[in-house]
């Protein structure tokens, strides 16, 4: 299957990056390493995920209070949110 991120999941990944760099150097590859370990994850089994809400899926992110919330589509699995569990849940997907 192929992987691919909506507008808002890029923009999600790249604000949080940027805070937890601003954090402390090096804390965003962090980060990213945690995101990247949930998506190979995401790739290899993405039934295994509890379904939050009509055919959104949520993986949460190690060490990180982050969800990723994709959802399974025909040829692609599509990254629709990288979604900060700190925010108010109605915001997203």
């Amino acid at each position: 299957m192929k992987l691919q991120y909506t507008s808002r999941a890029k923009d999600d990944l790249e604000l949080a990056y940027v805070w937890y760099e601003r954090q402390r150097k090096g804390l965003g590859g962090e980060f990213l390493n945690c995101i990247e370990a949930a998506i190979q994850s995401i790739m290899e089994n993405p039934l295994i995920y509890q379904l939050y809400y009509a055919n959104f899926h949520g993986c949460v992110v190690r060490r990180f209070p982050f969800l990723i919330f994709y959802t399974i589509e025909d040829k692609a699995i599509v990254i629709h949110s990288i979604f900060d569990s700190r925010q108010d849940t109605e915001s997203r997907p």
